[in-house]
């Protein structure tokens, strides 16, 4: 999963107040500086390195592109080493913001946009992306790659990505089935083990696609794994 807002955090990250862009930093941001740490970012980019974007990835910037991206402007919530990034700005986007509750996802994506030469289109911003989207300009392309079931305040989440859309927006998140929420149910058991204040959320299908919908965007890409599902809506 990617991060909605990074660094990796040391242990006990839960029970400390921090502050982003002047905004105390809730309880489930605090869990991702935990999860998302130096040495699973650091696998992330050499797997991407390696094999390029995920597979559901790959799906959501064919759609994007086959829908039209050309001169747009995007933000990419959550955009992890900054797959989604670097190749809508290698084919046709103006520029970018990248938003990610992560430091160590932030930091991978500069630096990759600096070694593809990217990294003038390129803004970047650490935080709760709720706290942060009053401040951020509306784009043509809103991402949100595997960020859905990262963050508790779904519907906060999808109505400020949404609201920003301008033409296209693509989401890559958990499918609301049974097996998909019996492994969240483990994945957050092991986080209560480790004292990380960290959970997935498999939110309803149904929920997530009326909220995406009450801003005048329809769905024209679905397209499903066995975990994921991966659906662009356009205005």
């Amino acid at each position: 999963v990617h991060a909605i807002g990074g660094g990796r955090s040391p242990r006990g990250v839960g029970r400390r107040k921090w502050r982003w862009d002047g905004a105390a930093m809730n309880c489930q941001c605090q869990g991702i500086e935990e999860l998302f740490n130096q040495r699973t970012v650091a696998q992330d980019v050499q797997n991407y390195h390696r094999k390029g974007p995920d597979k559901t990835t790959r799906w959501l910037l064919a759609a994007l592109k086959e829908a039209g991206v050309q001169g747009l402007t995007l933000l990419d919530i959550g955009g992890g080493v900054g797959a989604i990034q670097h190749d809508l700005l290698a084919n046709g986007v103006q520029s970018g913001t990248d938003v990610d509750a992560s430091s160590m996802y932030l930091q991978a994506a500069r630096d990759e946009a600096r070694e593809r030469g990217l990294a003038d289109r390129l803004r970047f911003r650490h935080g709760n992306f709720v706290d942060l989207a009053g401040q951020l300009e509306p784009a043509g392309v809103v991402t949100l790659d595997r960020v859905i079931c990262c963050y508790d305040d779904m519907r906060g989440l999808v109505d400020y990505s949404a609201a920003r859309a301008e033409k296209l927006l693509g989401l890559v998140y958990p499918r609301d089935t049974w097996w998909m929420r019996v492994g969240m149910r483990l994945l957050n058991f092991f986080m209560r083990l480790r004292r990380n204040p960290y959970r997935g959320f498999v939110h309803p299908t149904a929920e997530v696609d009326a909220l995406v919908r009450k801003h005048g965007l329809r769905q024209r890409y679905h397209r499903q794994s066995w975990y994921w599902q991966v659906v662009v809506y356009a205005r």
